[in-house]
């Protein structure tokens, strides 16, 4: 099959793969092309920090199809590709080495990458970030009985690598620049469970911290130096302190860029015939009625069926409300729904967060905003549906366990 004048995906994570897939399946028999710049074939990332990286799942697991599946969907699998430019009047792609490729439509799903420390001493080899699969060998390797492994910043993939490195027996020290991890993102009272649970499993947290410098000898790091003239040792140093989107290459394009590559419901960029999906994407939601940036694998899983539609001219608007789950230690979560910081009234809780089974409800007013469940299972489509109703609620009835959450359904 030719590669010229068909329809190119960038990227190599689950929103390509996804793409590739929903193209064909939606009737798209023209030439298809996908091009990642690791040697690896499309894989899913939140194994990367969960069961891969603790070992119960193996590698072949992470893909997002089998290694055949490309072959036998007739998609042109283009590993260790990195593309450099993109003409959007010649409908161009430019790779590495200067060959250039014709697209009629062009998906971009670049992705996103780690945010680097800055201070003195981050270079240093045992430093280690996590966003590919070798960086999740990296951690596991590291993650060894009696390591001493210092984590740098309390977000989610920051918590789940330290639960990884104290289930395989590491001792483990979180800095967290604010008062609690996961503050910003939950409020007081969720986050607080997640302090408890990782204090309670021997890791150490502590709070308001500022890293100064990464000490070593100038290969190795052997330590963490703290604003406050602390020095944390340490075998190895991972670092978590969020994510930037790759929109390097939709930026030189000319593309309308901010916090992302801005989409509409269609993900549609400012150029035509050029979408983008995924990490990268900063899309309207017309059911939030804002521009929002989602770097969770449901986006990455569901908008390439939007993108896919849109891309053969279809009708199609992603207005899925935010999901995103965790599993830590012996806790399972999940999330639905969509708040800021200050942009609720209060938590509602269904059980007792202490015992680390209930329901959490964020609301403004009477309407239910986002909810959280936590080792309470087969609910989450229920929240999902209440919040989507916009049904006025009273929290009496939302925190008791013997009302049915359909019950409070208009």
């Amino acid at each position: 099959m030719s590669r010229e004048n068909g329809f190119v995906i960038v990227g190599g994570g689950l929103a390509a793969g996804k793409a590739a897939e929903e193209l064909r399946q939606q009737g798209y028999d023209g030439p298809l092309v996908l091009i990642g710049d690791e040697a690896e074939r499309p894989y899913i990332r939140p194994p990367l920090s969960k069961g891969y990286l603790l070992g119960k799942e193996d590698r072949e697991s992470i893909f997002v199809h089998p290694v055949n599946w490309y072959r036998e969907h007739d998609v042109d699998l283009l590993t260790g590709t990195r593309v450099t430019a993109i003409d959007t009047h010649a409908r161009q792609v430019e790779l590495a080495g200067g060959r250039r490729m014709s697209y009629t439509k062009l998906l971009l799903a670049t992705g996103s990458s780690p945010r680097r420390l800055t201070v003195p001493g981050a270079d240093l080899d045992n430093v280690l970030y996590l966003r590919r699969v070798g960086d999740s060998e990296r951690l596991k390797a590291a993650f060894t009985p009696g390591a001493r492994i210092v984590v740098v910043g309390g977000g989610w993939i920051g918590l789940e690598t330290a639960a990884a490195a104290r289930t395989a027996g590491a001792l483990v020290t979180v800095l967290e620049h604010s008062e609690l991890p996961l503050l910003k993102v939950l409020g007081r009272e969720a986050a607080e469970v997640f302090a408890d649970l990782h204090r309670d499993h021997g890791v150490v947290l502590r709070p308001h911290a500022a890293v100064e410098r990464i000490t070593g000898d100038g290969t190795r790091a052997d330590g963490v130096q703290l604003a406050d003239g602390t020095r944390l040792p340490a075998d190895a140093v991972v670092v978590g302190i969020g994510i930037t989107p790759n929109v390097q290459l939709a930026e030189a394009a000319g593309l309308k860029v901010r916090n992302g590559i801005v989409t509409d419901e269609g993900l549609r960029t400012s150029a035509q015939d050029v979408h983008a999906a995924g990490d990268v994407a900063n899309v309207y939601h017309p059911r939030l009625g804002r521009y929002l940036r989602v770097e969770h694998w449901a986006n990455a899983l569901h908008q390439p069926r939007t993108a896919a539609l849109a891309m053969l001219g279809k009708d199609a608007a992603y207005n899925r409300l935010p999901y995103f789950y965790t599993d830590q230690y012996d806790l399972g979560m999940e999330y639905t729904g969509y708040t800021e910081p200050g942009g609720y009234d209060r938590v509602v809780f269904r059980g007792d967060p202490a015992e680390r089974r209930f329901i959490a409800f964020w609301l403004s007013g009477d309407r239910v905003l986002a909810g959280m469940s936590v080792n309470e299972w087969n609910v989450i489509d229920s929240i999902r549906a209440l919040i989507e109703s916009a049904a006025s609620v009273a929290d009496t009835a939302l925190s008791d366990p013997e009302t049915p959450l359909e019950g409070l359904l208009p």
